[in-house]
């Protein structure tokens, strides 16, 4: 997670969550740019 400290990008964050592949097993980044209010329910997904 990554706080943006300028202006109104205060109350954003950049999350990044890693995602498993069922097929594969293999990982992904899930990367999305979130208001602080639902930072909890991406990570929930």
């Amino acid at each position: 997670v990554a706080t943006l400290k300028t202006g109104t990008g205060k109350s954003f964050s950049k999350c990044i969550k890693m995602v498993k592949v069922e097929k594969t097993g293999a990982y992904l980044f899930k990367e999305d740019i979130i208001h602080n209010d639902h930072i909890q329910d991406f990570f929930k997904k």
